[in-house]
């Protein structure tokens, strides 16, 4: 996945878990933030650079089966054009 939007992420958890309800709103410039029943599990302010696909969807299977959430800590670096 490239860029991460609202409707790319919320095809593919609705792809993958149908019963989700999955939305988005504009926030802060340059932000990018993930939230799972209240709970924020990522935050691109804190780490430079848009989730992973795969790292959301662990997160959200876990959401799904009730596990307790933990937050992604990782990030595709930024891009840089020079």
């Amino acid at each position: 996945m490239g860029v991460v939007t609202i409707r790319e992420l919320a095809r593919v958890v609705k792809g993958e878990f149908p019963d989700a309800e999955v939305s988005g709103f504009v926030g802060r410039s340059s932000s990018f933030e993930i939230e799972i029943n209240g709970q924020l599990i990522f935050s691109k302010l804190e780490l430079g650079g848009f989730p992973y696909e795969d790292d959301i969807m662990n997160v959200v299977q876990k959401a799904h089966d009730g596990q307790p959430l933990q937050k992604i800590s990782k990030s595709r670096a930024p891009c840089v054009i020079m």
